[in-house]
């Protein structure tokens, strides 16, 4: 079966993937011919925010969910930069990245970099794990980041729901970053490449922007807010933030 992280990872370049993977990421390039650079401004995304977490928001650990197959930089290398004693804890429940991630989520000596295979779907089995526990502080602001991966889960899985149990369990002060695609930018473009990875048994999701804004809860969005995702923070203007389908947002529990 096709799964999202080889299909990301064979967007962005990467050799593990299987034919099936490049088959319907073929299928939703052709649907969406910009695809490639859309995952490449989600990536850019999660560099921009590791570091702006850690450098203007104070945030010195992280908790990563849906962490895809490792793509250098990885989150807790851009984060490690600006300050080597962050913690980072990935998440993720295919095998292959779990064999990547010990091979390629290599900690600075002052920080941490450990992986949790779990579910998103069961987030009380990685609220209460214990690699977790031993890497993170949860009395303490965390980061919590669901970059690409709530379009897999569909609205009968109620999402929010999910999201609102790890929201819930994050101290004052962490902040939530979401990344989400979305038909609002071209619906034709987007609904084709919906229906190829369905058509080809996944579970994929585009969301309007008031859908995205309900995962944050009662949370305060950051500036600039719920912007697309090459708008948000971005070291250069973007000739048409809007031809990357996804919208981004960070914000910060009270």
């Amino acid at each position: 079966m096709p799964h999202s992280a080889r299909i990301y990872d064979y967007w962005l370049g990467g050799k593990d993937n299987f034919a099936v993977d490049r088959a319907v990421g073929e299928a939703m390039i052709k649907a969406i011919p910009g695809m490639r650079r859309m995952a490449g401004e989600n990536r850019k995304f999660v560099h921009r925010a590791a570091r702006d977490l850690v450098a203007r928001e104070g945030i010195r650990q992280f908790l990563d969910i849906g962490t895809g197959i490792p793509t250098r930089p990885n989150l807790h290398e851009i984060a490690q930069r600006v300050d080597p004693r962050t913690r980072v804890v990935y998440v993720d429940n295919d095998p292959i990245v779990l064999v990547h991630a010990r091979a390629l989520m290599i900690s600075t000596e002052e920080g941490r970099s450990e992986y949790i295979s779990a579910d998103l779907r069961r987030p009380r089995s990685i609220l209460t794990d214990e690699v977790l526990a031993a890497t993170l502080d949860l009395t303490s602001p965390v980061g919590l980041t669901l970059i690409a991966i709530l379009m897999l889960l569909a609205d009968a899985d109620d999402p929010w729901a999910l999201v609102a149990e790890l929201r819930d369990a994050m101290p004052s002060g962490s902040v939530l970053a979401i990344t989400h695609p979305t038909a609002d930018f071209n619906p034709a473009q987007v609904h084709q490449a919906v229906a190829a990875a369905t058509g080809a048994g996944m579970t994929l999701v585009a969301r309007t922007q008031s859908e995205v804004r309900r995962f944050f809860g009662d949370w305060e969005l950051l500036e600039p807010g719920l912007v697309p995702v090459s708008a948000w923070r971005p070291d250069q203007p973007a000739e048409d933030p809007r031809a990357a389908y996804y919208w981004a947002g960070v914000a910060r529990k009270p």
